[in-house]
C-alpha cells in the first residue's frame, strides 16, 4: 500500500490486540496497512450496503451478502449485454438474476459497487478471464499428447 497522509488514531485496547495478533499472522502487513484496508472496507460497506469483503485464493475480494463475488455478477452482466444487445437495463438485470440465481437487488447492489471501482473490478475480471484461458490451453495439450 502507497503511503499516505500520516494521522493518529487511538484505539480501544480490545481492539489493538486484535490488530495487533492479526498483523502477526499475516507477514507482510504493518498495523498501518491492515487498519488503512480495514477502514477503507469498511467505509466501502458503508457506502454499498450488500457488500461485505472476504479472503480466498484470489486475495480479497468485494462479495455480495448471500451471493457471488461481485466480479462473478459484473462479468456475467457484460457476457449478458454482448449476447443481448438489444435488453433494456432492467431486462439484463433479470436476465443475470434468472440465469445466476441472485435476486435482483443484489445484482443491482454489483452494479453499483461497479459503478464506483471498475477498474478493480475489471483487473480481477481480466485476471479470471486469462487464467481460465491458460487452463483450457493445458488442458487440450493434455488432449493432444493423449489422443491416438
Amino acid at each position: 500500500m502507497g503511503s499516505g497522509l500520516p494521522r493518529s488514531i487511538r484505539f480501544d485496547e480490545r481492539v489493538s490486540e486484535r490488530l495487533t495478533s492479526y498483523v502477526a499472522r499475516h507477514p507482510g502487513w504493518s498495523g498501518s496497512s491492515a487498519a488503512n484496508r480495514f477502514v477503507d472496507e469498511a467505509l466501502r460497506m458503508e457506502d454499498h450496503p450488500g457488500v461485505i469483503f472476504r479472503d480466498g485464493p484470489a486475495d480479497r475480494r468485494a462479495v455480495l451478502v448471500g451471493g457471488p463475488d461481485v466480479r462473478e455478477v459484473i462479468r456475467s452482466v457484460k457476457s449478458a449485454r454482448a449476447s443481448e444487445p438489444d435488453l433494456d437495463a432492467g431486462m439484463v438485470v433479470s436476465l443475470v438474476s434468472t440465469n445466476a440465481g441472485v435476486p435482483a437487488r443484489l445484482i443491482d447492489t454489483a452494479i453499483r459497487y461497479w459503478a464506483a471501482y471498475p477498474d478493480e473490478i475489471d483487473v480481477w475480471i481480466d485476471e479470471v478471464e486469462s487464467f481460465e484461458e491458460q487452463s483450457l490451453l493445458a488442458w487440450e495439450r493434455r488432449q493432444d499428447l493423449l489422443a491416438r
